[in-house]
């Protein structure tokens, strides 16, 4: 009988610098909290970019947004934002024309069953950001915000205006 193979302990696991370990560590956690983001909104059949569509129009709303700057404001950049637009605009979720002086230019807004789904998510949204992060202190999220952004800031282009507060 042979002994079993011992499996390493992961706290011993060596990285090759400390970025690499902050990297992974970072990789690791978003991959935790996204699993509880989809486990919610596939509840809608939603994905999280149409649902940060729908936020953006929100907050612009009864107004429009034009899709270049929809796309500027975006969390995370969508590759196939016509496609993304044109499955919330079949579900009746937001509304697109085209400015009659530029034709080019396509104009967004939510829908009221957009701001209706938005609304009986709403809740369920703030339920799982507090099972997110809510074992966080206040002032532990605060200082996590400050690192992230610190983190990002070099890598951002000049362009990028998305959620600037401090």
């Amino acid at each position: 009988m042979t002994a079993p193979v011992p499996q390493p302990n992961i706290e011993q696991v060596q990285f090759d610098s400390p970025e690499q370990e902050v990297y992974l560590q970072l990789w690791r956690t978003y991959d935790c909290l996204k699993a509880l983001e989809e486990a919610l909104f596939v509840q809608y059949d939603l994905s999280a970019q149409q649902y940060n569509v729908l936020r953006l129009l929100q907050a612009v709303a009864p107004g429009t947004m034009q899709t270049m700057e929809l796309g500027r404001r975006l969390i995370s950049r969508a590759p196939d934002t016509t496609r993304m637009l044109d499955r919330l605009e079949k579900r009746s979720l937001i509304q697109r024309s085209r400015l009659p002086e530029n034709r080019r230019v396509v104009e967004i807004a939510i829908t009221k069953q957009g701001q209706s789904l938005l609304a009986k998510m709403a809740d369920a949204v703030v339920e799982m950001h507090q099972s997110q992060l809510g074992h966080l202190s206040v002032p532990q999220q605060n200082q996590l915000v400050k690192l992230l952004k610190r983190a990002r800031e070099p890598h951002e282009d000049a362009s990028c205006d998305w959620l600037e507060s401090d």
